[in-house]
């Protein structure tokens, strides 16, 4: 987990700086051309329906783009050092997604807020989407995705810090992954919410991989993983801390919470370690079954004071 963690220090230390983008009018340079363009919407639509990587200069931005087409890989030239602040297209997203497919790699996303409350980093509404050594702070959603049965979410050694509910807006999850073919989550760190879920998944397939949710410093909290809607796969060698500034303190994993007909038969939860800060006083189980299947739980280290299963 020291991968995730380090992009967090080195992103919030750039947040806490004046940061500015880099002087000159082209600081987001399509590789493949050499062509550099002052606004990010201008690199992306030079991609158009083509495949393309957009080199971001270390510095900070208000810009934002919508991908229309194509295949796009937006990536920092200094991983950590591009931070994208406050920028929104339609009322969404710093990125709004609906190409073929995309890549974001390196980049830092921040205050990123709407007057509904969903405002994200990432907004991905049709088409795979791949996220990678990325850090979201500060903001309502980190990345929230509109439904697509064919294609997957991966979203790899990222951090999501101080993310959901804000007082101006409704209220939001870190991570929030619709009606998807499928969702990946690995290696990636999920810390000091600020209301909502830290991840919330509708696919019907999942594999969340050796993740930290950390939860001691949260609040308002709700579910460290919400499967809403069921789910079969792998939920293994995450580490989890249950917070006291939660607003729901009764599930770590929430299986089948709400309607829906994905299947959770056979979903694998092992090999996961979870405990409590010190003074934290209410009943809480590791994992909070609605399906009423048979789910494969086994080999979790859970400190005193969780109940491992319970069935609602």
């Amino acid at each position: 987990m020291t991968r995730p963690l380090a992009c967090a220090v080195l992103a919030l230390a750039l947040l806490g700086g004046p940061g500015q983008a880099q002087s000159g009018s082209g600081p987001f340079t399509v590789t493949e051309t050499g062509q550099s363009f002052g606004s990010l919407q201008d690199a992306v639509n030079a991609i158009g329906e083509g495949q393309g990587t957009i080199r971001v200069a270390s510095g900070r931005y208000r810009d934002c783009a919508v991908q229309e087409a194509g295949t796009i890989t937006f990536t920092a030239a200094v991983p950590g050092e591009a931070v994208f602040d406050g920028g929104i297209c339609e009322e969404k997203a710093t990125l709004v997604l609906r190409g073929h497919a995309a890549r974001v790699e390196g980049l830092t996303f921040t205050h990123t807020r709407v007057p509904d409350g969903n405002g994200a980093g990432i907004r991905i509404e049709q088409g795979n989407l791949t996220v990678s050594e990325s850090m979201f702070v500060d903001g309502q959603c980190g990345i929230l995705s509109a439904a697509d049965a064919n294609s997957t979410v991966s979203i790899d050694h990222s951090t999501f810090s101080r993310l959901g509910k804000h007082p101006d807006g409704n209220g939001a999850h870190a991570v929030y992954i619709g009606h998807y073919g499928a969702a990946r989550v690995t290696n990636s760190r999920f810390e000091r919410g600020t209301g909502g879920h830290y991840l919330k998944i509708r696919a019907p397939r999942v594999e969340i991989i050796g993740n930290s949710f950390d939860d001691s410093q949260g609040h308002d909290t709700n579910y460290m993983i919400d499967l809403p809607e069921g789910a079969v796969g792998r939920i293994a060698g995450n580490t989890f801390v249950q917070g006291t500034g939660k607003e729901n303190y009764g599930t770590f994993i929430a299986v089948h919470a709400e309607e829906g007909d994905n299947p959770s038969a056979g979903l694998v939860i092992e090999d996961n370690v979870a405990w409590l800060v010190p003074g934290f006083a209410w009943t809480t189980a590791f994992v909070g079954d609605w399906s009423g299947e048979t789910l494969v739980i086994r080999n979790n280290r859970l400190a005193a004071g969780i109940t491992p299963f319970q069935r609602h």
